[in-house]
């Protein structure tokens, strides 16, 4: 398992930003690798893996143990266009809770403590993911967007947690969301507090 190696495009100590977890000191391994092609995506730059140098195992768990983290995030890109099995062995052996963020647009693989589903429509989730998600996360820009939020919400379990987030770039989305909100309770609002906080 020491010489597993994954793209990275970066890894960085932070606070977690958007859902459940916001607010909470995190470690980010941000995975190169990408073919869902959202418009609004704001790492562009991790979706060609070949660009980013490859990592060993044991070498990013080590820079997690350093950062002493509440939770490691394995984010992208879309983590999940590789076998995550090994990063997250080598993770949790530290004793740290491991959270991922995926479009679910692959297989699932990890072994995660807290799973992210953000689903796209521009590449639909693979059905292995829905019985991992621990909280359902839909970027919304229009109204059509909800249809399609709605449609997820449906195929998760009823205890997980869902979110709706604003388009960054679309000022009308928020007031679209709030609304919706009052009439779905079912429904939390998700903030990208990072953004307003400016920093990663």
């Amino acid at each position: 398992m020491d010489t597993v190696t994954y793209p990275i495009v970066e890894t960085f100590h932070s606070v977690q930003g958007e859902g459940a977890w916001t607010g909470v000191n995190a470690f980010f391994i941000r995975l190169g690798g990408c073919d869902v092609g959202c418009f609004w995506c704001d790492t562009k730059q991790s979706w060609n893996a070949k660009r980013h140098p490859q990592r060993q195992v044991q070498d990013l768990a080590e820079e997690v143990r350093n950062a002493h983290p509440a939770i490691a995030v394995i984010t992208g890109g879309e983590p999940l266009m590789h076998n995550l099995y090994p990063l997250t062995a080598a993770i949790k052996s530290l004793g740290i809770r491991v959270h991922l963020e995926t479009s679910g647009a692959h297989p699932f693989s990890g072994d995660f403590d807290w799973v992210t589903f953000s689903p796209k429509q521009f590449k639909p989730p693979h059905q292995s993911v829905y019985s991992h998600v621990s909280e359902l996360k839909v970027v919304i820009a229009k109204s059509e967007d909800l249809i399609w939020a709605e449609q997820q919400a449906s195929l998760v379990s009823p205890e997980t947690l869902k979110y709706l987030q604003p388009e960054w770039n679309t000022p009308s989305s928020k007031d679209l969301i709030f609304e919706y909100i009052l009439k779905h309770p079912q429904w939390r609002i998700s903030l990208q507090t990072h953004k307003l906080l400016e920093v990663r």
